[in-house]
């Protein structure tokens, strides 16, 4: 299947469309195939999911028959919804949902009542659990078990795997851990974009996970890489895109994934010739603008001075010392007291993060439109 734009979002298609990562995917590769497991970090939209995806289409050249399993739990809020969606994962695409199949879960799965449904729009079965309060742990023991007898090769690739740390059920890291040392067929990649998190996580030497995974930190594409990516596409369509309006997309936003896919897919729609900076500058207004309602409702979530201090940091770009003398008389902060209770509230929703150079928000078109609003 081809895509119509080559500048995925989201999703993955093929390695055709992913660009460069060579030396991450061959690190990542090597690790599974000799059974180290593998922490996966960096921000957010820098590329982990799909390189992950892209790491279990080549394991799938070389290990046909082993299994791969994506999981995002970001969205779950306790053990209860990690179970659920684990089980969902994993139970459900380990063998097809045959009636012996079932038969099997169900004598593996005591604590819980396991059900198949037909997805709606799939139309195709799917497995559910009802899990009952204080049964979670032993169900989660029962899937390890289940997955361990099945005697398949896994590779299971938890992502945005902090969360854990905000479940309200304490020691969840040291349950999993005492669960996954001993499935010697199944190998993890655990990803997180709360990089201190998972520091904390995979380094602090008081943590169950320390010194258990091969650590990797997913930086950016170098620029000629990218370019020699991007520029291959827009020739194979009949067109040009110049070195300087990829230098200008890709130093405007400091290498980041996303931002600059979203952007040639932007302009690859446009079939025309990219060699103006102008056209990428009314290509980045075009979004921003696009997103204006969006990022209208979504400031009125912060308190007062925490939206201040947001639209400073968006002005300044990036921003080394917050309680600095200078930036809080520039913009009129109270104190340095205030600065770091506004920034703990938005470091804590994940808007505002510490990039090596200083801190910045996190979400780049959000950035431009605040930088044009009044403090």
């Amino acid at each position: 299947m081809k895509a119509n734009n080559p500048f995925l979002i989201y999703g993955y298609f093929s390695p055709e469309y992913f660009c460069d990562r060579e030396i991450e995917t061959a690190k990542m590769l090597d690790a599974l195939q000799n059974e180290r497991n593998l922490m996966l970090k960096a921000p957010r939209r820098m590329g982990k999911t799909g390189l992950i995806k892209n790491l279990f289409y080549r394991s799938g050249e070389i290990e046909p028959q082993s299994m791969c399993f994506y999981m995002d739990i970001f969205s779950t809020q306790n053990l209860n919804d990690f179970v659920r969606l684990f089980a969902a994962t994993t139970l459900g695409e380990l063998d097809s949902l045959s009636k012996s199949t079932f038969t099997k879960i169900t004598k593996f799965l005591k604590s819980c009542r396991p059900t198949i449904s037909i997805d709606s729009i799939t139309n195709m079965p799917t497995l559910s659990l009802d899990i009952a309060q204080s049964k979670e742990e032993a169900t989660l023991k029962e899937i390890f078990e289940y997955l361990n007898a099945s005697g398949k090769k896994c590779y299971i690739a938890i992502d945005e795997f902090q969360q854990i740390k905000e479940y309200p059920e304490k020691g969840v890291d040291a349950l999993l851990r005492s669960y996954i040392q001993f499935t010697p067929n199944i190998h993890y990649i655990f990803s997180g974009s709360r990089q201190h998190l998972m520091d904390q996580m995979f380094i602090g030497t008081n943590s169950p996970f320390y010194m258990s995974t091969q650590n990797l930190n997913i930086d950016v594409i170098s620029k000629d890489k990218y370019y020699a990516f991007a520029g291959n596409f827009f020739i194979a369509n009949g067109y040009r895109l110049s070195n300087e309006s990829f230098d200008y997309i890709y130093e405007k936003f400091e290498g980041h994934t996303w931002y600059i896919q979203c952007l040639l897919n932007r302009l690859y729609g446009y079939n025309m010739n990219i060699d103006n900076v102008s056209v990428v500058v009314s290509a980045i207004a075009e979004i921003v603008d696009e997103y204006e309602s969006n990022y209208q409702s979504y400031i009125y979530l912060f308190k007062s001075n925490a939206l201040k201090l947001l639209k400073a940091i968006a002005k300044e770009g990036c921003v080394v010392e917050l309680t600095s003398g200078d930036f809080i008389t520039k913009y009129k902060f109270k104190a340095a007291s205030s600065v770091n209770a506004a920034l703990l509230q938005l470091t804590g929703k994940d808007v505002v993060y510490l990039s090596p150079k200083g801190y910045i928000v996190y979400d780049r078109f959000l950035a431009l439109w605040l930088k044009k609003q009044e403090i």
